[in-house]
């Protein structure tokens, strides 16, 4: 979903397996993302470009979406709850910055 979020055109995305998957949407609608989503359906208007934001990742796919986005976005972004991220993906702040990323945590 936050690939889409700046991918031309319109896509849809549709969950059949956890019915509160979509809970990161408020959090991308917050960096600019353009997404409307009911029930299990989202449907994602792409957009130029995301704005850093101050943002909450409620669960591990939310975050790798949130620190996904983060990394595209113009601007800072603070992602808080990142331990849902580091949870599921080991040394992904090492890795990523390893990559050219400037990912900080704070405490």
């Amino acid at each position: 979903m936050a690939y889409l979020c700046c991918a031309e055109g319109s896509s849809i995305i549709t969950e059949s397996v956890f019915e509160n998957r979509y809970m990161h949407v408020a959090e991308l609608s917050r960096m600019g993302a353009k997404i409307k989503a009911e029930d299990r359906t989202a449907i994602i208007k792409g957009v130029n470009e995301l704005s850093g934001a101050k943002v909450k990742a409620t669960d591990l796919r939310a975050g790798a979406a949130l620190l996904i986005a983060a990394l595209t976005a113009r601007g800072t972004s603070i992602i808080s709850n990142s331990e849902h991220i580091d949870r599921g993906y080991e040394n992904i702040v090492e890795r990523l910055n390893h990559l050219g990323a400037d990912i900080s945590i704070k405490s």
